[in-house]
């Protein structure tokens, strides 16, 4: 019999940039799922205390222009997350719980080392490649004075010795805003990704066999890439060994010529030369003598750097004080600066982990609720995907299809025995309800007794899922004000628009005017203003004045997001003016 089958295509750009090729997407369809401390399965649950609706996992568009890379995600990761417990006997359950949040990271496609370099600080400093947030060693909590605190002093708290306990298999949690979040390597990420990492009993464990190198794990906010912990044996020569690469840190224990702080009972009175450069300190610094309240380790500053004691890079160990090295990589045959994820000899997380005290390059992304416009768009998951036929069996007289779905989605599925009637068409199965998988099989009973069969799958309808917007919903994202709210066709309109000052989405300076204001809404043509009034601002209050000429008689009626763009960035309000008949 003859099978055809209907496929979606989209094409991709012809060069191969790591930094848009690089992100992990193949779970992006599906429900984001967490375990709890009571859960018997280890299939996990859609919805959590604090996430009422399902959302998908991880990176959920990525797009482009000629200076930069922009990557949306939810913060959550494809892997089941957690659970969490807040002690290491496992007994009490950790009291933050990861939250949705849809956060656009821009990346500049070009990186250099800086000549001064910035300290890293809390919160987030790079997205993994699976969307999860990079965060930094710190805990947070410095010592100073006699207290440990969110405070300044040159004394931080280590994350992965003080808040391992809280992290969950895939050596992540989330803070009080539930950012979901790495302080060190991430096992499950690199299982996923093929990085030298089985799995046994639910528990990751590096890989013994042939080793290969590590892929790319996250980016960094100076445009750098972190790798896992395998590399080149020789930095600039492919063909050398893979091995473990060897971070250049060490305890202050007595070896390798650094001071001993590992006895309880050690005065802690200096910071080693590595923290003075990046926090610019005086060596003498006291801190807490080391005991059973303030152990061995506790401390960022309990580490030193092998490079101020006389070992070489390259020759003793493989990674300067930012944790980084120039070196080829499967990616970048013609060498770059990249982070590595660092381990020990037995195989627990080595410091620095991940990054440096400090930043290799200049950390230029910055982070938005939405990407521009006139980006070339590389990617869309979630509700967003266009599903693909994958695959199509005839086994005795059944036919199975397979495509790719969306989690949540509802299918109609049919076939047909030629293309000339559009009435010839029948129903396989409506109504049919995608797995949790990213692909999904249908079988029809007989039908390979049929000399030639068409099929078409179509999907009809979506749960609910996170974010929800409700049609007259208006949602600020950086938008506080449209003044009027609504114009009727034909008629011409004058809008004033007021960025919100208030939130997270901080508008640039009163001085500098936006690039462009649209009107927008799915499945309409875009609207911008006409003549001279096109989107100006008034440099003493903020407030923009766009004006449009005609609404014309064509427009689609009905709500319209308001965006005002300063360059690459955007402020918008969802549903804040509406086109009238």
């Amino acid at each position: 019999m003859k099978l055809v089958l209907f496929l979606l295509l989209f094409s991709v750009p012809a060069f191969a940039d790591p930094l848009l090729t690089s992100w992990f997407t193949s779970e992006s369809t599906k429900y984001a799922r967490v375990l709890t401390i009571t859960d018997t399965s280890s299939t996990g649950r859609v919805t959590w205390t604090g996430q009422n609706s399902p959302v998908y996992a991880g990176v959920q568009e990525i797009a482009y222009d000629a200076n930069y890379v922009y990557v949306r995600s939810y913060g959550l990761a494809g892997y089941v997350m957690g659970p969490w417990y807040n002690n290491a006997a496992h007994t009490n359950a950790f009291v933050n719980w990861p939250a949705a949040r849809s956060n656009v990271w821009r990346f500049a496609n070009s990186a250099a080392v800086a000549g001064t370099k910035q300290t890293t600080g809390l919160g987030a400093i790079g997205l993994y490649v699976n969307g999860v947030s990079m965060f930094d060693n710190t805990d947070g909590f410095v010592y100073s004075g006699g207290t440990e605190a969110n405070q300044a002093g040159y004394w931080h708290r280590d994350a992965w010795v003080n808040e391992g306990a809280t992290f969950d298999p895939g050596y992540a949690h989330q803070e009080q805003t539930g950012n979901y979040h790495y302080h060190a390597y991430p096992p499950a990420l690199r299982y996923q990704l093929g990085d030298n990492v089985t799995i046994s009993n639910g528990v990751y464990v590096e890989a013994t066999g042939t080793l290969k190198h590590s892929p790319i794990l996250a980016w960094v906010a100076d445009g750098f890439p972190v790798y896992g912990p395998y590399g080149y044996s020789v930095s600039n020569n492919p063909n050398s060994t893979v091995r473990r690469i060897v971070s250049g840190f060490v305890p202050r224990n007595g070896q390798f010529g650094t001071d001993n702080l590992s006895a309880n009972g050690t005065a802690r009175s200096t910071i080693p030369a590595w923290a003075q450069r990046a926090t610019g300190a005086s060596a003498n610094q006291a801190g807490p003598t080391v005991s059973a309240a303030y152990p061995f380790g506790r401390y960022l500053e309990d580490n030193d750097y092998l490079g101020d004691h006389g070992y070489v890079q390259g020759v003793d160990f493989d990674l300067n004080e930012w944790n980084a090295r120039w070196c080829v990589t499967p990616e970048f045959p013609q060498g770059t600066w990249a982070y590595f994820c660092t381990l020990t000899s037995s195989n627990t997380p080595a410091f620095p982990y991940a990054i440096g005290r400090q930043f290799l390059g200049t950390p230029y992304t910055t982070t938005s609720t939405s990407i521009p416009a006139g980006t070339t768009n590389l990617f869309k998951g979630g509700p967003d995907t266009v599903e693909t036929m994958k695959a199509i069996s005839a086994a005795t007289s059944d036919i199975t299809l397979v495509w790719s779905s969306v989690e949540g989605g509802s299918y109609t599925i049919q076939a047909s025995p030629d293309l000339t009637n559009s009435n010839n068409w029948s129903n396989i199965a409506t109504n049919f309800i995608a797995n949790a998988g990213t692909l999904t099989p249908v079988m029809e009973t007989g039908g390979a007794a049929n000399t030639k069969r068409f099929y078409r799958v179509a999907r009809t309808g979506l749960a609910t899922y996170w974010p929800t917007v409700n049609a007259n919903a208006v949602i600020n994202a950086g938008i506080a004000s449209v003044t009027p709210t609504s114009v009727n066709r034909n008629n011409p309109v004058v809008l004033t628009i007021t960025l919100d000052n208030s939130g997270g989405l901080i508008p640039p300076p009163t001085t500098v005017q936006p690039t462009a204001i649209t009107l927008t809404r799915p499945g309409a043509l875009s609207i911008s203003p006409t003549n001279a009034l096109n989107g100006s601002r008034n440099t003493t209050t903020g407030i923009i004045t766009a004006y449009f000429n005609t609404i014309s008689g064509t427009a689609s009626t009905g709500v319209y997001t308001v965006t005002a763009a300063f360059g690459p960035n955007s402020w918008s309000i969802t549903n804040g003016f509406t086109i009238n008949p």
